[in-house]
């Protein structure tokens, strides 16, 4: 049975490239990819239903452009949307699928920022139990 590799998504560039880089693990290692799309409504919205309404319909269209590279390649995979925020969804997934691995984009901020504002690729180098693959998201 495959193992699976779960990649967060966001429509970045470094997004993009956590995927490729899942792509050609996935293909090494003949395992499946679990794309995850998290999202959580701001809670102070009084259009709240609304908001998470637009935030469904933007994972769809990203997550289903992810998974479509990710078919294209001739990778098994599926979309998990999680109405959570970003590294609490991957790391949901990823216990749920036992996953061998999370793979993430980081646009490259400092730890200082990353601690400061929460970034997910931080959080999950920090809180996850399962190894994190980071990419960074600028161009070679």
């Amino acid at each position: 049975m495959p193992g699976s590799l779960v990649v967060g998504v966001d429509g970045s560039e470094c997004a993009d490239r956590a995927i490729d880089e899942a792509i050609k693990l996935a293909k090494d290692l003949d395992d499946r990819i679990v794309v995850v799309f998290g999202y959580e409504p701001y809670r102070g919205a009084a259009e709240i239903a609304d908001h998470r309404r637009a935030l469904e319909e933007l994972g769809e269209r990203l997550g289903g452009k992810a998974l479509d590279r990710v078919r294209a390649a001739g990778v098994q995979g599926e979309l998990t949307m999680l109405d959570e925020e970003g590294a609490d969804a991957l790391i949901d997934v990823a216990d749920q699928v036992d996953a061998r691995m999370i793979v993430v984009g980081s646009y490259g901020d400092s730890p200082l920022k990353g601690a400061i504002l929460g970034a997910v690729p931080y959080k999950l180098v920090h809180l996850s139990k399962r190894p994190v693959l980071v990419v960074h998201g600028a161009s070679d």
